[in-house]
């Protein structure tokens, strides 16, 4: 199974205020297990800017804390035309254009979006493409 990891879940890897053990998690299964999770290229850029906003370094935080990350193997998908057209359909289920990039990219590569954002993942829920972090990890858990 490939996660397609959400920038909400990274972000709680890097901010003491939002500790979250089951991102925790997540994360030493990408350490070791890169080749199960995905990301799309706005990932980077969704977490830099989130933590230019929010973190007192966040320039220490990205370059320490997600470029290795993104270095060691996960597969990133940029954007393309075709993942453009796939993700419109979820556009169309009340996702913005950065969550449909998440879950085109977890049906594309035919896994799951993991997430914590509540509102996105109630949005999709039906489509059984995410999963969302906040309460437990998947069954089939780890990758």
């Amino acid at each position: 199974m490939i996660w397609v990891i959400d920038a909400s879940v990274a972000l709680r890897w890097l901010l003491v205020e939002a500790d979250h053990s089951l991102a925790d998690e997540v994360l030493v299964q990408v350490v070791h297990h890169p080749e199960h999770f995905a990301v799309p290229e706005l990932f980077a850029f969704e977490v830099y800017a989130v933590l230019q906003q929010v973190h007192p370094d966040a320039l220490s935080a990205f370059q320490q804390g997600i470029a290795p990350i993104l270095q060691m193997g996960i597969f990133r998908q940029p954007m393309t035309a075709d993942l453009a057209d796939r993700a419109e359909r979820f556009v169309k289920l009340g996702l913005n254009g950065f969550d449909a990039c998440y879950a085109a990219l977890a049906e594309d590569l035919k896994g799951k979006w993991m997430t914590c954002d509540r509102k996105a993942h109630l949005r999709i829920k039906r489509e059984n493409i995410s999963w969302l972090l906040n309460e437990s990890m998947p069954k089939d858990w780890p990758a």
